[in-house]
């Protein structure tokens, strides 16, 4: 390994630690499986797939709907810094829905996607998918939506702390929220459509007696939600490049608990086997991933230890220890 004293340029790991070693027995020249195994990774849990959708429920509006029960400063505090988690779950589920890997089912798939996981949480589920497949077809290409999240690094540790100080002060979501206004006055309905729930919440929370309650969903997807999806973001796609060799296009991250809590709950965080057959369900990326291992694919030379270790990097040019 390199020492730490070296600065990068690049984020985008050297050749000499990419392998030509497809296609494989198991894999093709794209490192997707072949038959039958691909087939039963691309297999949809439905049964599974609606206590997981509760679960995700429960972690999001269970916690602020708690908060409200209790009824303290603390009670409100503390689900303020667990919704970074709550809306993590929404999004990330509603992503799934968006890949229509949720329910087999498009009306089921879709209709969770949107009112029960998306639009609670200000993803516009539809226009998300249109816009999300240009980012599988071509990472980090010309028409990349998210490229003013991955370009630019590694930068400073100061300038990433002024982007994350832009996150947790909300000033990023009133970016957000003015683009969301701007959608409504030019008659687009999903746009009206997330307003209208984002209503029906606040209406509830003022039913019921307890507006905190709402206060706390809006102003934590605004602050600490913004900052966990930056970090999400920037370890997925961060610094690297236009390349059909998925490696390249995507970090590789060892996943620990304390991550796929906090960050990349059902295992988005592995995200390579995710780009390299996004029709598989979140359930089988791992085994994708085991794969992609097993073939030589992926190696070590490639993978960050911890997720601190790679945003280090990011923010500061060193090299990976």
């Amino acid at each position: 390994m390199v020492g730490s004293a070296a600065k990068l340029t690049t984020m985008v790991p050297p050749v000499s630690a990419l392998p030509d070693v497809l296609p494989t027995a198991k894999l093709t020249e794209h490192a997707k499986l072949k038959a039958p195994r691909r087939e039963e990774l691309r297999r949809i849990d439905n049964q599974r797939n609606i206590a997981t959708l509760l679960g995700a429920l429960l972690q999001s509006v269970g916690v602020v709907v708690a908060a409200g029960i209790v009824h303290t400063w603390w009670a409100y505090l503390l689900a303020l810094a667990l919704m970074a988690r709550g809306h993590a779950v929404l999004n990330i589920l509603a992503h799934e829905a968006a890949h229509r890997l949720l329910f087999t089912r498009n009306s089921s798939n879709d209709f969770a996607g949107r009112w029960l996981l998306g639009y609670p949480s200000f993803q516009p589920t539809l226009t998300y998918r249109r816009i999300h497949f240009a980012h599988h077809k071509d990472e980090l290409g010309p028409k990349e939506p998210d490229i003013g999240l991955y370009r630019g690094y590694p930068i400073s540790g100061d300038s990433m702390g002024r982007k994350l100080t832009r996150d947790a002060l909300g000033i990023s979501a009133a970016k957000n929220f003015r683009g969301l206004g701007k959608a409504m006055r030019s008659g687009q309905r999903e746009a009206w459509q997330i307003m209208a729930t984002q209503l029906v919440l606040l209406g509830a929370s003022v039913v019921v007696g307890r507006p905190l309650m709402y206060l706390v969903w809006i102003v934590s997807w605004s602050t600490v939600w913004k900052v966990s999806n930056r970090l999400r973001a920037i370890a997925e796609h961060g610094g690297m490049k236009r390349s059909v060799d998925r490696r390249q296009t995507t970090h590789v991250v060892r996943q620990t608990l304390l991550a796929r809590y906090w960050i990349v709950p059902y295992n988005t965080g592995w995200h390579l086997a995710h780009h390299v057959d996004m029709g598989v369900p979140w359930r089988h990326l791992p085994e994708l991933h085991h794969e992609l291992v097993a073939s030589g694919w992926v190696t070590p030379e490639i993978e960050y230890r911890t997720y601190r270790a790679l945003w280090r990097q990011l923010a500061s040019g060193e090299q990976r220890r």
